[in-house]
């Protein structure tokens, strides 16, 4: 419990006035477009009680065939409940395995369109587009789901207590991030790849509509695409299912990830990847560099203020200046460069219906991230002139941060 900010005093005694503790270097950073995980999630009391529930019907004898058959069942479904990446580990396993043992790698094989990516152009580097590219992304959501769940429950578990925090909650919100830190090195950087070896590099805006409609594109661009499309399309329906008490900017977080899906599926539909590829590449660099920052935030290093100033100087730069510069290109180039005109027949859609729809789109992704700047440049200010001394938290949001790894698991999510 924090010392009341006017502390009661006898008579002739100087009152002394005082602030909550800090808990962490630079205030809340509750912003960004990251999501929790299906098992870092707050549990409900109804979870736990179906969960007990499955425990005493284990518990019980069973009396013939049936009863065995209805425990294995609620055992792979505890099982399930405490490790949620195993259900996606099975799909993974089975589906790989009849893949790869059937001696058909080709596009012949019915698995071929969830595993690999499809229409490929005769010998050529060169992939069209058709509708297995939706089964490729909904499987690789699968993978995703898999890939997040298993690290934040296996692999990244352990590190909150190698560096000694010792808060459940605040364990749980480093996973996290350790897992996005995770990605986006990977992401981030294979991005960056894809953009130099194309006319796009450092962002250039003239080729996003000279070369239209790139109806046809090379193999790491597509694997790159599709793998986006498929890690927002699994956040976006975490983000769905969140249980968790929501972040002051959830609504914004929510708008975020539909305006993102829309621009993701309307650049890849209608031939706008390379304006897709530099929004990827702008969102994952500077996600990286949140991540960081929240995580040195959570441990309360001293590397946080400098890390966070670096973080400011890669969003305005990302986020702002190089979305701002399509933005405005959408204005000035989008009918200069390239073909304008509308044609099904050849799939020319960069015309004068296309460049409304584009400019909404990327206006409203930008309204989004100066939102999230005003919260960052609040943060800024609090730093700088406030001596961050004020804890802006709610009771509620500093809750969770006192629960003990040690607490009864009752009370808190899951962590077995």
């Amino acid at each position: 419990m924090s010392a009341p900010y006017l502390q009661p005093h006898a008579p002739g005694q100087t009152r002394v006035r005082t602030r909550s503790r800090r808990s962490s270097s630079v205030g809340p950073i509750d912003l960004g477009d990251t999501v929790s995980g299906l098992g870092t999630m707050y549990e409900s009391r109804q979870s736990r009680n179906r969960a007990q529930e499955r425990l005493k019907r284990l518990a019980d004898e069973g009396r013939n065939d049936i009863d065995i058959i209805k425990k294995m069942w609620l055992s792979f479904r505890e099982v399930n409940y405490r490790h949620t990446w195993v259900t996606p580990l099975i799909i993974l396993i089975l589906s790989y395995s009849a893949y790869f043992t059937s001696g058909n790698p080709t596009e012949t094989n019915p698995l071929h369109k969830y595993v690999a990516i499809s229409y490929r152009i005769g010998d050529t580097d060169m992939y069209a587009k058709g509708i297995k590219d939706l089964t490729f992304v909904f499987f690789y959501m699968i993978f995703f789901t898999f890939l997040r769940e298993f690290m934040l429950d296996v692999v990244l578990r352990p590190i909150p207590r190698w560096l000694g925090v010792t808060s459940r909650h605040r364990s749980k919100r480093i996973i996290e991030q350790l897992f996005y830190v995770f990605y986006y090195s990977l992401s981030g950087p294979f991005g960056i790849y894809v953009m130099y070896h194309s006319d796009l590099w450092l962002f250039r805006t003239d080729t996003m509509y000279k070369t239209y409609p790139d109806i046809n594109n090379p193999f790491l661009f597509k694997v790159f695409y599709l793998g986006q499309a498929a890690f927002w399309a699994q956040q976006a329906c975490v983000l769905a299912l969140q249980l968790e008490k929501p972040r002051k900017d959830h609504n914004e977080m929510i708008f975020h990830h539909i305006v993102t899906l829309l621009l993701v599926w309307s650049s890849y539909v209608f031939h706008f990847t390379k304006m897709g590829l530099a929004v990827y590449i702008s969102m994952d660099v500077s996600d990286l560099w949140l991540s960081i920052s929240k995580i040195l935030n959570y441990l309360n290093s001293n590397l946080t203020e400098i890390v966070f100033g670096l973080f400011i100087c890669v969003w305005i730069y990302l986020r702002h200046v190089v979305n701002i510069r399509i933005l405005w290109s959408v204005l000035t180039q989008f009918r200069t460069e390239g073909n304008y005109v509308l044609n099904f027949a050849t799939q020319q859609y960069k015309c004068w219906i296309s460049l409304p729809i584009v400019f909404v789109l990327i206006f409203a992704l930008q309204a989004v991230n100066l939102y999230w700047l005003f919260l960052i440049l609040r943060i800024l200010y609090r730093i700088i002139w406030q001596g961050v001394t004020e804890d802006t938290r709610s009771d509620n949001e500093e809750a969770p941060d006192s629960d003990s790894l040690s607490d009864s698991p009752d009370e808190n999510k899951k962590d077995q």
